[in-house]
């Protein structure tokens, strides 16, 4: 009858719910797959900076012990700047990507639900009218 269990309607209800959750975690894998590919290319960078850059510059035979300290120094100088400006955007972007994968995909996914309840601020002003119309009601009920 009305309002009694339905088998169908729970199979079909449940098997929902399975498909949002196996989604939901093929969705979690890529996400974190993706951090780790960032990882992983960062990792890469670094070594072929340090060996290509580096390493080279103080591989690198120039004329005299002052000739070489330049060198060295330039090496050091274009490496520094390309690990800033490489490595360290890398890693800008990899926490970026973190937080908001944190924030919207588990966060949202987790406490969201689309009951029909709207969405309203807190607002100052509408807490402050409420607690003097609060005060104002408790002072009317003592007299």
């Amino acid at each position: 009858g009305e309002g009694g269990f339905d088998l169908q309607e729970t199979f079909i209800h449940q098997m929902i719910h399975t498909i949002e959750f196996v989604l939901g975690s093929v969705s979690n894998t890529a996400s974190y797959l993706r951090l780790w590919a960032l990882s992983l290319a960062h990792a890469g960078l670094s070594d072929v900076f340090w060996e290509r850059v580096l390493l080279a510059a103080m591989e690198m035979e120039a004329g005299g012990p002052v000739g070489r300290a330049f060198v060295v120094w330039g090496g050091f100088a274009l490496w520094a700047a390309m690990t800033v400006g490489v490595l360290l955007v890398m890693e800008t972007l990899s926490a970026m990507l973190h937080d908001i994968r944190l924030h919207w995909v588990e966060f949202q996914g987790k406490f969201y639900r689309g009951d029909g309840l709207v969405f309203r601020p807190f607002s100052l002003r509408e807490a402050a009218d409420a607690g003097a119309d609060a005060a104002g009601n408790d002072a009317a009920g003592e007299h």
